[in-house]
């Protein structure tokens, strides 16, 4: 059974091929082909939580083993720890290990584009990134390369943090402009036609008056106490979800808003074709996570281990 690194995962899932395998997940999600039941939540030592997520398709089993301890940075590790195990569905043969904090990160962003790609009025950018931690590098990475942005502004409660994703953007041939302050959004959001946050913010980390025409990625917030977008900006837009079951019990931007359910639409049910005109923005994508996007992921691996 082959193990491999961060490093390593990260090139077994380049964006596009990965947003490309989402896609086909989406597809076989709604056949019935793909299939995961809900993810398993175990509370562990110190505080700690253990995950435990399961998918399988007619040819793979994957399953995502993730802890989370919050108080591990005062204790020189991360707050985060993943695998993926991949089988063969066939015969529970062990295929391999891939790092599952790589693989949540790029599937994560990966899912944005493939939303952009869809439902984005306008694709072109400048991009908005809120938050430049895991989230804000893989975003700018994944519409860079599948949408060709060129342009992008940064901003982040921790100034240090937006300059160094600005410098990894610049050094890469990019173009990108650090927000010096939180307060300081509003004066940018005529500019940009695609934003992505990705904060674990209790309170909105943007302001509600987005262009008419802006497609918004919220992938930060991940519970019910959380909410990275206002209320009025939610209540205004076309309102799709990766997952309508997750979202309905995890996304708090949408939960904290009172959205009407009966208008949310999950990824599945987007007819690329004419997805653009039923959504003419602002279009919110909240995305709160699914094992079957770690079994895309581990599609795409596979089929490109060597």
């Amino acid at each position: 059974m082959k193990t491999f690194d961060a490093e390593a995962t990260r090139d077994l899932l380049p964006y596009p091929e990965l947003a490309q395998a989402l896609q086909t997940v989406l597809r076989d999600k709604q056949a019935g082909v793909a299939v995961a039941p809900p993810r398993l939540i175990v509370p562990i030592a110190n505080n700690g939580t253990l995950l435990v997520m399961p998918a399988a398709d007619e040819n793979i089993a994957i399953t995502k083993l993730v802890t989370v301890h919050r108080d591990n940075p005062t204790r020189g590790l991360p707050s985060i720890q993943a695998e993926v195990f991949v089988m063969n569905a066939h015969t529970g043969e062990r295929l391999c290990v891939l790092d599952g904090a790589t693989v949540t990160a790029r599937r994560t962003a990966a899912l944005s584009l493939l939303a952009a790609q869809w439902l984005a009025p306008v694709k072109t950018g400048p991009m908005l990134i809120v938050g430049a931690g895991v989230q804000g590098h893989t975003h700018l990475g994944a519409f860079a390369v599948g949408l060709g942005i060129q342009e992008f502004f940064i901003a982040s409660k921790t100034l240090k943090n937006a300059q160094a994703l600005a410098e990894v953007a610049n050094s890469s041939g990019l173009k990108a402009t650090v927000i010096e302050s939180m307060d300081a959004l509003e004066a940018v959001l005529p500019a940009v036609s695609l934003i992505a946050t990705g904060t674990t913010s209790s309170t909105p980390v943007i302001p509600a008056n987005v262009r008419d025409d802006a497609f918004v990625a919220a992938v930060g917030a991940y519970n019910a106490s959380m909410a990275e977008l206002p209320p009025a900006l939610v209540q205004r837009a076309h309102v799709f979800v990766d997952s309508l079951e997750g979202a309905k019990h995890e996304a708090g931007d949408l939960i904290q808003a009172h959205v009407d359910w009966s208008r949310v639409i999950a990824l599945e049910s987007v007819n690329a074709a004419n997805a653009i005109s039923k959504s003419a923005g602002p279009v919110v994508f909240k995305s709160v996570g699914h094992a079957l996007w770690d079994l895309a992921a581990a599609r795409l691996a596979v089929s490109r281990m060597s």
